[in-house]
């Protein structure tokens, strides 16, 4: 099966390749697996800190913007959902941009992805350590909270660092035992005599127009982690129907949550809770909530779960973001060693040390309310793109090998409706969107024209020629190359990261220019982990026929 695979593959019989992957690996996710995924990625920050910065802008009837935000995520959900059937690469959405629209717009949206994604990891960590300073003054002591905030940062960076992925598995329960409790919370806030229902239903009812698009722009963050499954649309079992039907259904889940959760919080909670004695916003609004439903003993459980929550997905936010640097470096728009894996750990260090210190910066200097902001301005624009590219290749399929198993209903008017509610979304969101979007755009392009253009040009001829000069070795010939290609193998795990295969390339005689050496091992890394098996490698072309 690999020869066959790789002998497409030099072929360029990129369908072939695609339907041998697909024979080729084991999906074991079905569609509970997806929904929980998705879940796990939203379920965060958008729950746990933003119901009091969304009420500072509209009022009690927060709950209507978290549901016409999710109207306007409806479409990208969808149009991804598609894209992944078509295009199944590590990456997500830059993958899509950059095979749409080229090099140049794959660098702009690389950088708003991994921006938005390393905010939001950010305003989790702000928002954790509110509820960290609700924990220590109940207990007594004393926390510097900034110091806590960029404490845990440090952690949850070398934690990535360290690939230790079973930190990830305690996410999910700690989500369930939290949403279970603030379920619990919303059942007894029901059935007491002091909630006023009336309160956010007319909150909702009577508010201006613009103040609920402006307020549905700035929790339109909250929905970011519904289309993450995609990136692992590989893994999935049936994911013509699990994708799309995950995606929605999570999608409507989370909805419900966010829309009963903020509804009785609002009802429950009396006055203006929303605004502090000293004028600022509180950021911890679910240990309010469940302070006046249950006590503050049952409060301050809450926020210790509210801890827990964060600071995991605030280790996800750090994995998913580093990856977007980690793919562009893979199509060499950024430096190589933003695409070295650690030959110890075989984690992107590079691009986790880099993300982690931006996200340094972003606690450090930024107020919460606009860390929000641009994390919601970058992913509008990122689903109003994805949402494009539905549109650009539905009208040029018969030029390209592209064949989505899944198409999203309702097409084009469902994609219209995405791209021009978020348009409006980002004018009436203002200043705060537009200074994130130029200031992408910017970078985008500097990053581009310094870096990337010179860089990633499509070439066949360096994997060619490594090819020809590759195959039917003398027994001593091949022998020296395993040996060789063992010596360069510092981490001794039996595969190489790129600078690994560099100087295994180097040692065996072969001149290759840094770029050249790039593109043949991406050729050869065919599942795109940042490592080659050398065996598999070197008996894969060392048996292909020369053409």
């Amino acid at each position: 099966m690999v020869k066959q695979t790789a002998a497409k593959l030099l072929k360029g019989d990129v369908k072939g390749v695609a339907e041998d992957i697909t024979e080729t690996f084991k999906r074991t996710i079905g569609l509970s697996g997806v929904v929980i995924i998705s879940l796990s990625s939203m379920l965060g920050s958008g729950l746990f800190v933003m119901p009091a910065f969304a009420a500072d802008i509209m009022g009690p009837g927060i709950w209507l913007a978290f549901l016409v935000a999710a109207s306007i995520v409806l479409p990208g959900a969808l149009s991804k959902a598609e894209l992944s059937s078509s295009m199944p690469s590590s990456g997500g959405s830059y993958v899509y941009l950059e095979k749409t629209y080229g090099p140049m717009v794959g660098t702009i949206s690389g950088i708003g992805l991994w921006a938005s994604f390393m905010l939001k990891a950010s305003f989790a960590l702000i928002g954790f350590s509110a509820y960290m300073y609700t924990v220590t003054t109940y207990f007594d002591f004393n926390l510097n909270t900034m110091m806590v905030s960029l404490g845990a940062l440090v952690l949850i960076t070398v934690v990535n660092i360290f690939g230790i992925k079973k930190v990830k598995a305690i996410q999910t329960p700690i989500l369930v035992v939290t949403l279970g409790l603030l379920f619990i919370m919303c059942i007894v806030a029901l059935f007491d005599p002091s909630t006023d229902l009336s309160k956010p239903w007319n909150g909702a009812i009577n508010a201006d127009p613009l103040t609920l698009a402006e307020t549905s722009a700035f929790v339109f963050v909250a929905y970011a982690g519904v289309t993450k499954v995609a990136a692992i649309g590989g893994e999935v079992k049936n994911p013509e129907k699990n994708l799309p039907y995950g995606m929605l259904l999570s999608l409507s889940i989370a909805t419900l949550l966010y829309c009963v959760i903020t509804f009785m919080m609002m009802a429950t909670i009396p006055g203006e809770w929303w605004v502090s004695s000293d004028g600022s916003t509180p950021e911890d609004p679910i240990y309010i909530f469940v302070d006046a439903v249950a006590g503050t003993k049952v409060g301050v459980l809450a926020a210790i779960l509210a801890i827990l929550t964060m600071i995991s997905m605030a280790l996800a936010g750090i994995l998913a973001a580093s990856r977007f640097l980690f793919a562009m470096a893979r199509d060499n728009l950024l430096p190589q060693a933003l695409e070295e894996v650690n030959a110890k750990y075989e984690t992107p260090h590079w691009p986790i040390i880099f993300t982690g210190f931006a996200m340094g910066l972003a606690i450090f200097t930024l107020p919460v309310k606009d860390v929000a902001k641009l994390a919601s301005g970058f992913k509008i624009m990122i689903f109003m793109a994805i949402n494009s590219c539905v549109i650009v290749l539905r009208n040029t399929r018969h030029k390209h090998d592209l064949v989505a198993k899944y198409e999203s209903p309702w097409y084009p008017y469902i994609q219209l409706w995405g791209i021009f509610a978020g348009l409006a979304l980002i004018i009436i969101m203002g200043e705060k969107a537009f200074i994130g979007a130029g200031a992408a755009l910017l970078i985008g392009l500097i990053t581009y024209y310094s870096y990337g253009k010179k860089h990633a040009q499509v070439r066949s001829t360096p994997f060619d020629t490594f090819r020809k000069q590759f195959v039917n070795p003398s027994p001593t010939e091949h022998d020296k190359r395993l040996a060789v290609f063992h010596a360069a193998d510092f981490g001794g795990k039996n595969h190489l990261t790129i600078k690994e295969f560099q100087n295994a390339l180097s040692s065996l005689g072969f001149s290759f220019n840094s770029d050249d050496s790039r593109h043949i091992f991406h050729q050869a890394d065919t599942n795109e982990d940042g490592v080659i098996d050398i065996d598999e490698f070197l008996n894969t072309f060392e048996s292909l026929e020369e053409e």
